[in-house]
């Protein structure tokens, strides 16, 4: 069956020209049509892409929460590395006072280690239920990682006498003594 066209022109009616700028005509017709439609919504398209993007919205979550968890086995790793490689020998028969969660704990160091923890150059932390002995820059390593491992440093100390003697002090401070006054 031949077109419309090619019966008008066999019969005579049309000329090659004229058919020739209708078939133009039409063309462009259907590219201005074409460049002017909305692309059609399609709801089964839009529901696959929310899901997708839910999709990766958990699993960035997930990613993130391995991440953190990989970093917190990390640290731990570290302080129980700092702590296994710079800890002291304990064995003496000086016993070493402290307190853990307000309860007082007890330790058996030698004498100088009991002078180097109540001066200050050593400090008591937790390993595995258990109470080291490490220098005072390791513990401030291991306090940077994790606060709750460094139980006992006597520099930190804030309850000694010292600090209530200086504030009694401070308190007199404003008050003359007589020139005349012998002890």
């Amino acid at each position: 069956m031949a077109s419309l066209q090619d019966q008008l022109l066999k019969a005579g009616l049309a000329d090659k020209a004229t058919a020739k700028q209708a078939r133009a005509d039409k063309r462009k017709k259907q590219k201005q049509k074409n460049k002017q439609k909305q692309p059609i919504v399609d709801e089964a398209t839009i529901a696959a892409q929310q899901a997708a993007e839910e999709k990766k919205a958990r699993s960035r979550e997930l990613n993130q929460l391995q991440q953190q968890e990989r970093e917190k086995r990390s640290i731990v790793a570290q302080v129980r590395q700092l702590i296994t490689v710079n800890k002291q020998p304990r064995n003496g028969e000086t016993l070493l006072n402290f307190t853990h969660d307000n309860v007082v704990k007890r330790m058996y160091v030698s004498e100088e280690m009991h002078k180097q923890v109540t001066k200050g150059r050593l400090a008591v932390v937790l390993l595995d239920d258990a109470y080291e002995l490490v220098p005072a820059p390791v513990a401030d390593k291991i306090a940077q990682r994790d606060e709750a491992s460094v139980i006992y440093r006597a520099d930190l100390d804030k309850s000694g006498a010292d600090g209530k003697d200086e504030e009694e002090d401070d308190w007199y401070a404003d008050y003359e003594i007589p020139d005349d006054l012998t002890w």
